[in-house]
């Protein structure tokens, strides 16, 4: 089980949390919930609703958009350090993705209520994931087919 301190360099890593600062952080990386899925486990479908989003320790998830849930056509590979299922957590609409387990893997999973107190109680927090969440959406710009890289 990582400590505390092993969360928050996940956290610090992450996609979604990079630009939340440290005493924000520390709220975050109590709030998490160790998770472990083995190989060929699905972590959630496509179109099901969810409410949490998940932070990779160890393992291997691949990420589908194919509506067949056995389909292994993955847009993403993910790891240690790599976040998902954010998407849900904020716009309370269904999961636009399956998540397979494709090697044994261990994740830590933030409750969308806890956030969301989380939030209430310490806006910055929700500062600092927009900051995060802005960075990511302008890298993905520069990566979209057709403009200058």
């Amino acid at each position: 089980m990582p400590d505390l301190f092993d969360r928050l360099l996940l956290l610090k890593k992450s996609a979604v949390f990079s630009e939340v600062a440290i005493d924000d952080l520390r709220r975050v990386a109590q709030a998490l919930e160790e998770q472990r899925y083995f190989a060929g486990d699905r972590v959630f479908e496509i179109n099901a609703h969810g409410d949490h989003l998940y932070l990779m320790v160890s393992g291997e998830v691949g990420i589908s958009l194919d509506p067949d849930t056995s389909s292994t056509n993955f847009i993403a590979r993910l790891g240690p350090g790599d976040c998902f299922g954010e998407m849900n957590i904020l716009d309370d609409l269904p999961r636009s993705a399956t998540a397979h387990v494709i090697k044994d893997s261990t994740v830590l999973a933030l409750d969308k209520s806890r956030l969301k107190g989380l939030i209430l109680s310490y806006p910055e927090l929700s500062i600092g994931m927009l900051r995060s969440l802005s960075l990511r959406l302008r890298e993905a710009n520069r990566r979209a087919p057709g403009t200058d890289k």
